[in-house]
């Protein structure tokens, strides 16, 4: 019998080929911990932790949050893993998950722009989950929640905007990848392993924007879904399942599969672009409204006029939105179907709604999204006069750029446009504005000292335990 031939060592195997996005990936993220980010990306982190908990514990108010835990707890068996504002304990996989869908199913957690990615949703409860599953400090949580940010992040650049055109919602497919990342640094995997872990999450990548047309709640479910696939991933190449190595640039990659004929547009260098140096969470803007990031600028300039104008929604002939054109199908069209959104949900993704609820209301908040304001005659009759049109200055994808266009019954016509989005770029929220967003949020479920407990306990996590935020949030 033949002797069978000697497995290569991972090290040698890896540097027999040119190195692979993956590869580069890999070796960066097992390289990068706490001691390696710079004092401002961790406050950073800090801070866009807190939005995302607010956010979560705000969610828990809302029926989705618990249906999604009715159907998880009838198959769920044991678990010491805590899931946030809920008091209760699950498995790993099971509390990633439901924690993913309350840190997005109310769309007011965070986005960056041009990769147009809610980052945080999934790499927090990522992170989280796997540093309270294997009692890691807070320091290790903070740099994999950083490293999950930038690698999602870094996807949805490379693609500018195309998954989305090709009915994908980007944030879901790019979640799998920096979860794995952050899954597989938390487990302390080699460079080799992680490069698998990342070839394994392309397996399970998948997140359709069907839910667009009938306002269904598929979206709210991808972040955390990408949480359970990266922690998967991460797991099976622990284990030494093997991955394949291209998973981003691959014949059959990521890229093209998701960018169709659009392929060659893609900016693979955006991938390791600048990998340690230039931290792309610092980017990543933070909402002022509970609506699609697409509609902040519309939302603020229609507030604008009204207050500086003094209109009053029986004033106005018509209203022009003015966006980019690639983000039309996501938020203004169908527009029949948009001026009369049959959910909250779809409200959240209606210019035609969004625009006359703040002429109407004066403000955009979670009372916005309520079954009288769906249902409210003076909306829904202006959203009939609100059309959509092409913003010719629009800076998208780099920023949601945006405006309105208002015709009045005395022949005026008053215009308001948005370069630049609050929350992004040089229009960021402050850290104090931040706060304010948590505390709000968290004060619709807790009180107000449970509330700022958290808040602080937040701003001093790399002074704590994964375990002992995790039994905070949850309430325990």
């Amino acid at each position: 019998m033949n002797a069978q031939p000697k497995p290569i060592p991972e090290s040698a195997a890896a540097a027999a080929v040119e190195p692979s996005i993956s590869q580069q990936i890999a070796e960066f993220a097992a390289r990068t911990g706490y001691e390696t980010l710079p004092e401002n990306i961790r406050e950073c982190a800090k801070f866009h932790i807190m939005d995302v908990i607010g956010t979560a514990l705000a969610a828990t108010r809302f029926d989705f949050a618990h249906h999604a835990l009715s159907g998880l707890t009838s198959i769920a068996e044991g678990g010491r893993n805590s899931v946030i504002g809920m008091g209760i304990r699950l498995p790993l996989r099971d509390a990633v998950l439901l924690n993913g869908i309350l840190a997005h199913g109310l769309d007011y957690d965070d986005t960056h722009p041009a990769a147009i990615v809610h980052p945080t949703s999934s790499a927090f409860p990522c992170a989280l989950g796997v540093a309270e599953h294997i009692n890691a400090s807070g320091r290790d949580l903070l740099a994999a929640y950083v490293l999950g940010v930038d690698i999602a992040t870094r996807i949805g650049i490379a693609a500018k905007g195309m998954m989305h055109t090709q009915g994908f919602h980007t944030t879901g497919l790019a979640g799998h990848f920096g979860c794995a990342v952050a899954a597989g640094r938390l487990f302390n995997l080699s460079p080799a392993k992680l490069m698998l872990a990342q070839g394994l999450a392309g397996s399970t990548t998948s997140a359709m924007s069907e839910h667009r047309a009938d306002g269904a709640w598929n979206k709210r479910v991808h972040p955390g879904w990408a949480g359970v696939g990266g922690i998967t991933a991460a797991a099976l190449a622990r284990g030494g399942f093997v991955g394949t190595r291209k998973i981003y640039e691959g014949a059959d990659g990521l890229f093209r599969s998701h960018t169709g004929s659009r392929l060659a547009e893609v900016d693979l260098a955006a991938m390791t672009r600048g990998l340690g140096e230039q931290w792309l969470i610092e980017e990543v803007a933070v909402k002022p409204y509970p609506i699609c990031h697409l509609l902040h600028a519309c939302a603020d300039s229609a507030l604008a006029i009204r207050r500086q104008h003094h209109v009053r929604p029986d004033d106005i002939v018509k209203v022009r939105a003015l966006l980019h054109p690639d983000t039309f199908h996501y938020v203004a069209e169908p527009a029949d179907m948009r001026r009369r959104p049959v959910s909250d949900y779809m409200a959240k993704f209606s210019v035609q709604f969004v625009v006359a609820a703040c002429f109407v209301r004066d403000r955009f908040g979670f009372a916005e999204l309520e079954a009288d304001a769906l249902n409210d005659p003076a909306i829904l009759a202006l959203a009939q006069r609100v059309s959509h049109d092409v913003d010719p200055d629009s800076a998208f994808p780099k920023y949601f750029s945006g405006g309105v266009v208002v015709t009045l019954k005395d022949g005026r016509e008053l215009v308001h446009m948005e370069k630049i989005n609050r929350g992004a770029g040089e229009r960021a929220l402050t850290g104090d504005e931040i706060a304010a967003k948590f505390m709000e949020n968290a004060e619709l479920v807790i009180s107000r000292n449970r509330a700022e407990t958290i808040r602080d306990f937040v701003l001093e996590l790399d002074r704590h335990s994964a375990r002992e935020l995790g039994r905070l949030l949850a309430g325990q």
